[in-house]
Formats: C-alpha cells, structure tokens, sequence
C-alpha cells in the first residue's frame, strides 16, 4: 500500500528540513568556474566529519548494543530508499569479501527491491507495509538489528522498517540527518547527523550521503572489532576469492608474524588460506587442526586464542 498523503502537506513538511532548505547564496553557482564549484563542494563536503563527531555517543551506545546481540548470533538489517537504502545494501555487501560473513548476517533492503538500486521505483519509499513485507520473511528475533536509514528522517519504508522489528523485541537504530526527526524517535537508538542545507537544494546523496556513510562504516567496521573480525587493524578474516585478496592475505600474516614468504606459504596451505589460523599457526606453533580448535573455543577472537596456546 502506497501513502496517499496530500501533495500540500508534503511540500510543508520538506519545506522544514534543514536537508531541504534553499541557500540563495549559492543560487550563482552554475556561473562559476569549475574550480571554483569543486573548492565549494570541497569545503561542504569538510564539514561532514564534524557534524559525526557530535553523535559519536550515540553511536557507540548503538554499536555496543548491536556488536552483544551479533555475538549471540543476530543478523544486521539496514533497510532504506533511494541514496539512503543504496547505501545501505552497499555495506552490507562489503562484509562478506572484508569480515568473511555469511551473506545472512549483515543485510541490506532497499525500497522497490533490487531494481530500485539502478532505477528509481516509484512509490516504494511511501510505504510502511513494503517494509514490514520485506521484513517479514526474515523471522526477526530479539538477537537482530534493524537499522532504517533516511536523510529526511521521514521516509514511511524507513519509518515501517523499524517499527516492525521493535515489536519483536529486535534492536532498532534510526539514522537521520535532520533533528527531532520520526525516525530516531521511532527507534532504540536515534542517531541524527546534522548536515545543514545541500549545495544543491534537497539534493541528500551529497552531504547527508556522505555522513550515512560514514556512520555506516563504523556500525559495521566497529561491530566486527568487537567481534574479533581483526588483529590490531588486520583484516584477519577478510575472504580470499581472487588473486588481490589472496596477495592481501599473504602480507596480513607476513605484517601479524613477521615470517618470510615459504614459512607464510606452508601456513596458509595448512589452514585452507585462512589467515586468521595461519597467524595462529606460526605465533603460536601449533597445527592446522589445533589452531582451528582454539579459534573455535575463543569464538574466532586471536587474541585470546593467542593466549590460551600459550597457557
């Protein structure tokens, strides 16, 4: 079902969001010269991180919240429309190269479904039951996380998305770039990024793209941190499924051990390329078959099955 909202009403409410307003200064921008336009959007675009860095406790509240429920298992959900949804399905489909996750675990909807990511669905972010049956299928538990992403903070999918998963006892997080927006008020944790106006009037793929991004980037980055998906800043779990990985891999257990190019060559062959147990091999002496146990006993965390092959 589509809203049917009046086209008035609609035009009132964008008509307050700082993500909507028109900035008459910038109304000679296509005068200008090019370089002149880049140092514009440049020195935007500079402001983003900081107006990120206002919201990093709510972000690490919201972090922490999600990295305990992925521990026992729980899956991330971002669910959003057009830029907002785009973004998300594009986080969700870097964990599995980067943090070798299960394609199951880390999730992105977007509104009007995967066509939506190349063209517009016209309609599809209007509608709260879209989401809740793209939702549907995925048997949402208290373990889950869903994540409804929208620069506005008014997106009805976005809107729906969490107010289907709170419910059934699931974490919800909204990510807006607007303040007291319905979103971060309809969710768990509210996260509000406050951008300001667009260079281009209501043109959110800009600014408020890039602080989703952003904030993007530490849920998933930070969450697999706490999961063990690294050793310092080595992507210790990253998938080798081409030859650029496979070369990434070999230099990650060369930077872990320090050892030479036979010694990481048998370790990786004795562990099936994975690098994390490779490491685990040459640190700690021990076999393939031994340092898949002790991963497995320390729930994939090296560190501490560092420490107990030392014990």
């Amino acid at each position: 079902m589509t809203s049917t909202s009046d086209p008035r009403d609609v035009r009132a409410e964008l008509e307050s969001l700082t993500t909507e307003a028109f900035r008459p200064e910038l109304a000679g921008i296509d005068r200008l010269p090019t370089l002149d336009i880049a140092r514009l959007m440049n020195g935007e675009d500079g402001t983003v991180a900081g107006a990120v860095a206002a919201r990093l406790p709510q972000i690490a509240g919201a972090i922490d919240a999600l990295a305990e429920r992925m521990a026992r298992g729980g899956r991330l959900v971002y669910a959003g429309a057009g830029t907002a949804g785009r973004l998300g399905v594009l986080d969700a489909s870097e964990c599995p190269p980067t943090f070798n996750t299960d394609p199951v675990q880390v999730v992105g909807l977007i509104a009007g479904g995967p066509q939506a990511m190349v063209t517009s669905v016209e309609g599809a972010e209007d509608s709260r039951e879209l989401a809740h049956a793209d939702l549907e299928p995925l048997g949402l538990t208290p373990d889950d996380t869903v994540v409804g992403i929208s620069a506005s903070g008014r997106t009805p999918y976005a809107i729906g998305a969490v107010e289907y998963a709170r419910p059934r006892g699931s974490l919800t997080i909204g990510l807006a770039c607007n303040p007291g927006s319905p979103l971060a008020a309809a969710a768990e944790h509210g996260i509000e990024i406050v951008v300001g106006p667009e260079l281009l009037t209501g043109s959110t793929r800009l600014k408020a793209g890039t602080a989703q991004k952003l904030v993007l980037n530490m849920l998933s980055t930070i969450t697999m941190i706490r999961l063990g998906k690294t050793y310092g800043n080595l992507m210790v779990d990253v998938r080798a499924s081409n030859d650029k990985l496979r070369a990434r891999s070999h230099r990650i257990v060369a930077l872990a051990t320090g050892a030479g190019d036979e010694e990481i060559e048998r370790a990786l062959a004795a562990t099936d390329g994975e690098v994390k147990n490779a490491i685990l091999t040459i640190l700690a002496g021990v076999d393939g078959p031994t340092a898949a146990r002790l991963l497995a006993e320390s729930d994939g965390h090296l560190r501490a099955a560092l420490a107990a092959a030392t014990d």
